[in-house]
């Protein structure tokens, strides 16, 4: 299924006339919250970092520090979001996964596990200028183990982010895999991060097909037998993200608004990091698996103006 975007670069933008709108709308007294949605969701990236920049000549005022001051809670978070560059908001969702007593590892996996080598690499270099700090060396400071090593792979950005199928080692690496789990006492965790971080995800996905021809297993199922807790939910997730992303992005989405409470934070990264990528893709996705539009979920789920940020991120405002 071909990816889809919901945000695209804005046909008519006017820089100079959206500046004068966000100024207005944060004015005085009380906030045109709906007049911000209406141009930070609606613009992308690209256009967004314009209006950072003219917003500043213009008004000599920081638009960040401007809605700060504005704005709050979740609602201000995902304006924020929106106005980072990609790999800067990641590597801000890393710091924050590091930071303090404990450590978040389901955000890491998160981050770490689905982004393209080319994705990590601009991370890493936007960490070390937010943080002053060496991501692969806080990594290893917050981590341990088999873990630790995945982690630190995923840093090194060395996948091949071609398609590129080595077609004389397709069946070798799923002989690898399986000697290394299933036909052997213990795991040799190392064959499997050699594989499943070396190698393009064409060539995976072609891995996980000859797998199937020599177990009675399939990869999610060797990996569930053969490694538990946070190393299991990592090479599961990069299997998941590998076979079919928007299914991943779409059980993700579904997940944050399950049960009582939602993740609002995880839902919010989760649309943003997407919303320029293939979150049409993930809609149409999550309707078909889980019986239920995303957007009667998020309706059900959030409220007032974060709501209505979001429903503007998969293009569907609130009525």
């Amino acid at each position: 299924m071909a990816a889809v975007p919901t945000i695209r670069a804005y046909a008519n933008f006017d820089k100079d006339k959206d500046v004068q709108i966000l100024r207005k709308a944060m004015k005085g007294m009380g906030t045109d919250e709906k007049a911000l949605v209406d141009i930070i969701a609606y613009r992308n990236n690209p256009q967004r970092q314009e209006l950072k920049l003219h917003y500043k000549t213009c008004y000599g005022r920081d638009l960040v520090d401007d809605i700060k001051s504005e704005c709050s809670g979740n609602f201000e978070k995902v304006l924020l979001a929106l106005l980072d560059l990609p790999p800067l908001f990641d590597a801000k969702c890393l710091g924050a996964a590091m930071k303090g007593a404990g450590t978040n590892e389901n955000l890491l996996i998160e981050i770490l596990c689905t982004r393209t080598s080319a994705q990590i690499k601009a991370i890493k270099v936007a960490y070390k200028e937010g943080f002053g700090r060496n991501l692969e060396e806080d990594l290893k400071s917050e981590t341990k183990g088999d873990f630790e090593r995945l982690l630190v792979g995923l840093s090194a950005a060395g996948r091949d982010d071609s398609d590129e199928v080595d077609q004389e080692k397709i069946d070798s690496d799923a002989k690898a895999l399986y000697e290394a789990g299933e036909g052997k006492f213990g795991t040799d965790e190392s064959e499997f991060q050699r594989v499943l971080l070396g190698r393009s995800y064409a060539h995976v996905r072609a891995v996980f097909d000859a797998y199937g021809n020599i177990s009675k297993k399939s990869i999610e199922e060797a990996i569930k037998s053969e490694m538990s807790g946070d190393l299991q939910y990592s090479y599961l997730t990069i299997v998941k993200c590998v076979r079919n992303p928007s299914e991943y992005y779409a059980d993700m989405l579904a997940s944050s608004m399950k049960g009582i409470g939602t993740n609002e934070e995880k839902l919010m990264r989760c649309l943003v990091s997407r919303s320029e990528v293939d979150l049409g893709t993930i809609k149409a996705v999550y309707a078909a698996k889980h019986g239920k539009s995303l957007r009667d979920t998020i309706k059900g789920e959030t409220r007032g103006d974060f709501e209505n940020a979001l429903l503007a991120l998969i293009n569907e405002q609130k009525s």
